[in-house]
């Protein structure tokens, strides 16, 4: 029997053309929501003509309307391009020429699925935003705040993205595949006959589909080749380079410089314009600075307290000690050493399965 209070709540779904979106969608429509879907428009440049069936591209809005109508429900497209491309594609570019490797997922949901769309959802007489995030939200033992956990399938769990959502944020959100694995949601799918059910899963940054982010960025024009010196530690000169934008922590190929053992990227360096390079191991390190932290189980923390951590979203995890800092920073000291702490990553941290909240990696 469906709850009648149920049925007064309308819920704006976040669709994307995919299969995730789709499912939640039918979910939420089958539990009694009054459904409405929604895709943001937010192909800039050039990205249509190469991302025709990515988020950003008009086959998906034609999949996302597809699936609207055979579920009954209204459907809009919105115009967030101009939003994107100053939040995201310009804090993307923004965050390589600083010698960063940026994470745009993130950004994208902090300020664009969870930011402007709960605005554009209170115009359209909702209460809640739905994503088909794998991850699930629920309320702390005392019902004062809204927690963030992992989707209850770690392998496709998707919570990393989303540690920057505020409460105000959580409050508003629903994750109707938060305890469903992958072939559950295609299930869904598959019985409600909706045309995305088989529809190929794309890992890549929706914008820069080829994987060729330096690419991208000279093709927009954001940024412009410009020479500078590969180094090692000791300054020595051994080649050079046409931009800081087209390396990352860890790289190794694509150095254009030979010698007797392989090299890897150690640093960036905006302010001379340089790459650093040395011996593998020499990117292990054991302790970080993450910047501009947000908790969610609680305001700030106190004392230092023990978590995994994730230094990148496909990191298994390893424990730390997290010592809270002035100006919203902590000091995260693996227990383990970690290779390629790379600058402009997320550091999110987790307690068993619920996220206690994170930062952004310092240089």
């Amino acid at each position: 029997m469906t709850d009648n209070s149920q049925k007064k709540t309308r819920v704006l779904v976040g669709m994307s053309g995919g299969v995730d979106s789709s499912a939640a969608a039918a979910l939420l429509k089958e539990q009694g929501y009054d459904v409405v879907g929604v895709t943001l428009k937010l192909w800039p440049q050039d990205c249509v003509s190469r991302a025709e069936d990515k988020c950003c591209g008009p086959q998906a809005v034609m999949d996302a309307r597809a699936v609207c109508d055979k579920l009954d429900i209204p459907y809009y497209l919105i115009d967030e391009a101009k939003e994107f491309q100053e939040q995201v594609i310009q804090y993307f570019a923004d965050e390589y020429r600083a010698g960063r490797t940026p994470n745009p997922c993130v950004m994208c949901n902090e300020k664009l699925k969870f930011g402007n769309l709960i605005r554009r959802a209170h115009h359209l007489g909702a209460e809640k935003i739905a994503t088909g995030h794998y991850a699930r939200i629920e309320k702390s033992p005392d019902g004062r705040r809204h927690l963030l956990m992992r989707g209850r399938d770690l392998k496709k769990d998707q919570s990393y993205f989303l540690f920057s959502l505020r409460q105000e944020q959580l409050a508003s959100a629903m994750f109707p595949l938060g305890e469903l694995t992958k072939s559950d949601t295609r299930e869904v799918a598959r019985e409600s006959c909706l045309k995305t059910a088989e529809k190929e899963e794309s890992m890549e940054i929706c914008f820069v589909p080829d994987k060729d982010y330096g690419r991208f960025l000279t093709q927009s024009k954001l940024v412009e080749k410009h020479q500078g010196e590969i180094v090692d530690e000791a300054g020595l000169v051994l080649g050079h380079h046409e931009g800081i934008e087209f390396y990352t922590i860890g790289q190794r190929k694509g150095l254009g410089i030979s010698s007797a053992k392989p090299l890897y990227v150690l640093e960036l360096d905006p302010a001379q314009n340089r790459v650093v390079v040395g011996a593998e191991d020499r990117l292990v390190k054991e302790e970080l600075i993450i910047e501009r932290c947000n908790w969610i189980p609680f305001e700030e923390p106190r004392e230092p307290f023990e978590a995994l951590t994730k230094i990148r979203y496909n990191h298994p995890g390893t424990m730390a000690t997290v010592t809270p800092m002035e100006n919203n920073c902590a000091r995260v000291k693996l227990h383990v050493p970690q290779r390629a702490i790379t600058p402009g990553q997320a550091c999110v941290l987790y307690q068993e399965n619920l996220v206690l909240g994170g930062g952004w990696i310092c240089r």
